[in-house]
């Protein structure tokens, strides 16, 4: 069974398009899951590839508390079918990553953002379903999942450091997870509603 699963992101300056594509390459990871790359700045041009996706990926930076205002400009474009009632991303899987430049940066924030912003769609959230790490003595910033988050991938990118070495390989690997459990449970979600059919 095929599944398409959407990406959509802003980066600002290019880490959170690193962790965009970790999350590509995990969804690809899943059999039969392909990946498409969205970013919010071809926005107009990418909504009948966001109305067809199976599943869809949201990725913001975390600015001062929250998504970028790129991102949230993104949102605000989506919210006329909200109000006319078109609903076109209705029970479709969701989930979600950010990045910041401090370890927690208040990233909570920007997913329980983005978890709202699915649910005014109707859609379904997934979240990470990874245990948090590098919380004992015998954890390592090398685990994944380091940051210790559940609702979705989160990244922390030294700000004296370019998308070349940052984020770090641990959480290029998390967002990589993300991806390919939203993939296996998109798919699961799509063979449920064949059966169902």
């Amino acid at each position: 069974m095929n599944t398409e699963i959407a990406i959509v992101y802003h980066s600002g300056f290019g880490h959170t398009a690193r962790q965009a594509e970790a999350v590509a390459r995990g969804v690809e990871d899943a059999e039969g899951a392909k990946a498409t790359l969205l970013s919010v700045d071809a926005a107009p041009a990418s909504w009948g590839i966001l109305n067809a996706a199976d599943g869809i990926i949201f990725g913001a930076p975390t600015y001062v508390g929250g998504p970028s205002a790129q991102f949230k400009a993104f949102q605000d474009a989506s919210s006329r079918e909200i109000m006319t009632g078109g609903y076109l991303w209705k029970d479709k899987i969701a989930a979600g990553f950010t990045n910041s430049g401090a370890q927690s940066g208040d990233k909570l924030a920007t997913l329980m953002q983005l978890v709202l912003f699915a649910a005014q769609h109707g859609m379904h959230w997934v979240n990470l379903d990874l245990p948090p790490a590098n919380n004992s003595s015998l954890g390592s910033a090398r685990d994944l999942n380091r940051l210790g988050c559940w609702l979705g991938a989160t990244a922390q990118s030294n700000t004296d450091e370019g998308p070349d070495t940052a984020p770090p390989a641990a959480d290029l690997e998390t967002a990589r997870h993300l991806g390919r459990r939203v993939a296996e449970v998109t798919a699961q979600f799509v063979r449920g509603r064949q059966l169902a059919a």
